[in-house]
């Protein structure tokens, strides 16, 4: 019997961990490469991720399609997807598993199904699938969302869970913005606290208070040296939040500022780095002083995300 065939578009940071775990799992996994990095092109190979061309051949394989990547790409691929599903005469299922608002989420299933193809909303929480990690969940809502919950499982590389949210599209998008408005917002809190810290000549006696009186949030602050490498893709991140907060009635400033913290972050020389070739002995004193160097990059345009 054949494998049954999934795609992953695209296999970035957790793309290529998701498609990896389930090609150890007896899927194939296929892709499309053309016009990608060689970053991309190695992942995809290290997984075990078959490059099928180009979206067309894509469609014509695969029995459904795990759309993961920046959100600001999110919408111009549905309709790409779309395209080609109309030139290959073939609809397989499209999860949009982006972290888009609930709005855009709707937007994009318009798109799907309006090409005729089954359309799962989700939302990834937690690390890429990993040894000696914890289940990477997915959430999941809309009708087709038992297709998901079949590629649910472990293996060496750690396991995926799928969480159900019902048949409405968007409530899997709003758990995801809501949940990602605390973890990634948190630190881009910590980051505008520490570079006006720094600013303001106060860095090291801020850090001497924290150490004594905020142990646990000091500690998680030394992370904030290498978030540069997904920085750029998650300014769109936080615009998708902010669209959510003022959709919900709730006031969108705060992660209009997040999505300014990362564009700073995205203009540093540490931005060209990827999570493979992390320099892990920038210090987090170092780290903020760059970052209040490019304070200016805040009002710039976004950068174009690569992955």
């Amino acid at each position: 019997m054949a494998a049954r065939c999934v795609a992953i578009l695209s296999p970035g940071d957790m793309g290529h961990a998701v498609g990896a775990l389930l090609a150890e799992r007896g899927f194939r996994v296929v892709t499309a490469l053309a016009g990608r990095s060689e970053l991309t092109r190695a992942r995809a190979e290290r997984a075990g991720i078959e490059d099928a061309g180009d979206l067309d051949a894509v469609v014509r394989v695969a029995e459904g399609i795990l759309a993961i990547l920046p959100p600001a790409e999110a919408d111009s691929l549905a309709r790409r997807v779309a395209e080609a599903m109309a030139r290959a005469g073939r609809t397989p299922i499209y999860a949009d598993c982006n972290a888009v608002s609930p709005a855009t989420a709707r937007k994009i299933a318009a798109t799907i199904v309006g090409a005729g193809a089954p359309f799962i909303d989700a939302g990834i929480i937690g690390a890429p699938p990993g040894r000696d990690r914890g289940d990477t969940r997915f959430y999941a809502s809309g009708p087709e969302v038992k297709w998901l919950e079949e590629l649910a499982g472990r293996g060496a590389r750690g396991g995926i869970a799928v969480i159900g949210l019902g048949e409405e599209i968007g409530r899997a998008s709003a758990i995801k913005m809501a949940y990602a408005a605390l973890t990634k917002g948190t630190l881009t809190l910590q980051a505008a606290v520490l570079v006006a810290a720094m600013r303001l000549g106060v860095f090291g006696e801020l850090g001497k208070e924290l150490e004594k009186s905020q142990p646990e949030a000091w500690a998680r602050m030394r992370i904030l040296p290498f978030l540069p490498a997904d920085s750029a893709r998650w300014i769109g991140e936080m615009e998708q939040i902010a669209a959510t907060f003022r959709d919900a009635g709730v006031p969108e400033d705060f992660h209009r500022g997040a999505a300014a913290i990362f564009r700073m972050m995205a203009a540093t020389p540490f931005a060209a780095e990827s999570r493979e070739s992390l320099d892990r002995s920038r210090t987090l004193e170092d780290a903020i002083q760059v970052f209040a160097e490019h304070l200016s990059a805040c009002q710039g345009e976004d950068p174009a995300s690569a992955d």
